[in-house]
């Protein structure tokens, strides 16, 4: 199996979880301004609610996939406010005809003072166990 790590963060947090997957994965972490063009089984791709929605970064990063780089994705992110954007990145992967895990990994993210310090190192091992157990099951 091949694996990238993707992300957009504009506070550091979805970085450090994309950080910790990806040393699970003994890959890189890279910015969604470093494309995908390497064949990879799975893009596990780090995002965040702003504004209430996937920024729109995220939107145009997984649009411009190409299907027949990217085998799936897997959801990760942080927030303060809100949960998963698993549905909203699910909506525009579709479009490109690029499967969405069922499985992500979510913690709080620090956010003006809420959830200080998160994700914190408990979150971080999480994030690294969620990456070794999809890597040990595909």
């Amino acid at each position: 199996m091949t694996y990238a790590v993707r992300y957009y963060t504009k506070t550091g947090n979805t970085k450090r979880l994309a950080e910790a997957i990806a040393e699970e994965l003994g890959v890189e972490a890279k910015p969604l301004t470093s494309p995908v063009d390497e064949k990879v089984d799975i893009l596990f791709l780090g995002n965040s609610y702003y504004a209430f929605n996937i920024d729109p970064e995220v939107k145009d990063f997984v649009s411009s996939l190409d299907k027949d780089k990217v085998g799936k994705i897997v959801n990760f992110g942080s927030a303060a406010l809100m949960n998963s954007t698993y549905k909203k990145v699910r909506a525009v992967a579709n479009t490109v005809g690029i499967k969405v895990a069922d499985e992500e990994f979510h913690c709080k993210g620090e956010f003006k003072g809420m959830h200080k310090g998160r994700p914190n190192e408990e979150d971080l091992a999480s994030a690294r166990g969620f990456a070794k157990k999809i890597k040990e099951g595909n």
